[in-house]
C-alpha cells in the first residue's frame, strides 16, 4: 500500500508520487510568518477543492508562491507575513522578477509566477487580510505568441505505425499504440488519456468523455480503429484491474508516468528522424491541423480539444496559412519570378 501523500519540499520543489490535488500541502520550513502560511494553505485548498485546478497546475503555484516568499524572506531579511504582503513595492516586485531573470527563467515561467502571485493576492483581499497594493496593476513579462508546431500526416502516420521499435513485449506496443491513437486520433492531452480508468475504455462507436483543464467537460467521438486498439490491449495486458483502476499501466501494473510517454516519443524521434517538435503533445496539436485542413469548423474543433476560448483555437489557423502559402510560393508560376 502507498504511503501517505507526500508535501511539496523547499529543496526540490516537486511532489511525492501520492500527492492528489485536494491534500496539497506547504512545506512546514516554508520561509513565511505563520498568517501568511495558514493563508497559503487556504488558498492552496480554494483551488483544488472549489476551483479545481489541475494537480499540475497547483504544484506549479505552489512552487511560484514559495520562490516569491523564500526571495522576500533574503530581499527583506525578515519572514515575510501578510502585512508585508498588503505593502509590497513595485521595487520587491521588479527586484523578484530580475532575480529569476538572472536565475535563466523564461518569460512564460516568469508570467505564470506572477499570474499565481496575483491570484493569491486577490483571494487575500477579497478575505480582507490585505489592502488592494500595487499587484493589481502590476502586467506581467510581453510573451511571444507562440504558433503550435503539429507534424505533418506522414509523421503522424509514421509514429504510430513504428511502435514496435519502443518494445519486445507486444503488450507493451499495444499499449503505446493505443495512447498515440488517442493523443491524434481523439486529441487528448496526455494527462486526459492516462487519467482514463479501465471503466471508462471506450467501445467501438461510443464517445468519450474527458474532463479537461478547470473541469471543463467535453466529449469526444472515438474511431473505430481506436477503440480496437485500446479493447486489443486491455486483452493482452497482464494486470487485470478493475473498473476505477488506471487504464494505462506500467511494467509492475501501476498507473503509467506520463514521462514514458515522453520518452516514447524521443525514441521515436531519433529511430525515425522526426523533428524534435514530435512530442506527445504535438499530437495533439496534429489532430487539429490535421481536421482544420480538412475542413473541419473551427467552432467544433475547440469543442474536441476543450479550449475554453476561440482565440486559443484559431492559433491552429495560423498554421495552415503559413501551410498555404508554402503551398503557393512554391508551386505558382509567378511566386518564382
Amino acid at each position: 500500500m502507498a504511503g501517505p501523500p507526500q508535501a511539496l519540499t523547499a529543496k526540490t520543489g516537486t511532489a511525492g508520487p501520492a500527492l492528489e490535488a485536494t491534500e496539497l500541502a506547504v512545506d512546514p520550513l516554508l520561509n513565511a510568518a505563520p498568517d501568511l502560511a495558514e493563508a497559503l494553505q487556504s488558498w492552496l485548498s480554494y483551488l483544488t477543492r472549489e476551483r479545481r485546478l489541475a494537480p499540475l497546475t497547483c504544484e506549479a503555484y505552489a512552487r511560484d508562491l514559495r520562490d516569491f516568499l523564500s526571495f522576500l524572506m533574503a530581499y527583506r531579511g525578515e519572514a515575510p507575513n501578510l502585512a508585508m504582503m498588503s505593502g509590497l513595492t513595485r521595487a520587491d516586485l521588479r527586484a523578484w522578477a530580475a532575480s529569476r531573470q538572472g536565475r535563466g527563467l523564461i518569460a512564460a515561467s516568469n508570467a505564470r509566477a506572477l499570474s499565481a502571485l496575483k491570484s493569491f493576492a486577490r483571494r487575500l483581499v477579497r478575505e480582507g487580510m490585505i489592502e488592494i497594493g500595487v499587484l493589481a496593476a502590476q502586467r506581467g513579462p510581453r510573451l511571444p505568441r507562440l504558433v503550435p508546431k503539429p507534424l505533418n500526416a506522414a509523421e503522424a502516420e509514421a509514429a504510430l505505425d513504428n511502435v514496435d521499435l519502443l518494445h519486445e513485449e507486444p503488450w507493451l506496443q499495444k499499449r503505446d499504440l493505443a495512447i498515440l491513437l488517442l493523443l491524434y486520433g481523439c486529441g487528448l492531452r496526455i494527462s486526459e488519456a492516462l487519467g482514463l480508468t479501465r471503466g471508462e475504455a471506450p467501445k467501438a462507436g461510443a464517445m468519450l468523455r474527458i474532463t479537461g483543464k478547470g473541469g471543463k467537460t467535453r466529449v469526444v467521438p472515438v474511431l473505430p480503429v481506436i477503440a480496437e486498439a485500446i479493447a486489443d490491449y486491455v486483452a493482452h495486458s497482464p494486470w487485470k484491474t478493475g473498473p476505477q483502476d488506471a487504464l494505462f499501466t506500467g511494467v509492475k501494473g501501476g498507473p503509467l508516468n506520463p514521462r514514458l510517454v515522453q520518452r516514447a516519443m524521443q525514441s521515436l524521434r531519433r529511430q525515425l528522424g522526426l523533428p524534435e517538435s514530435a512530442t506527445p503533445h504535438a499530437l495533439r496539436h496534429s489532430f487539429a491541423t490535421h481536421l482544420l485542413a480538412g475542413g473541419g469548423d473551427l467552432r467544433a474543433i475547440q469543442e474536441l480539444l476543450g479550449h475554453a476560448s476561440l482565440s486559443t483555437t484559431q492559433r491552429y489557423t495560423e498554421i495552415d496559412a503559413a501551410q498555404m502559402l508554402s503551398v503557393y510560393q512554391a508551386a505558382h508560376p509567378r511566386a518564382k519570378i
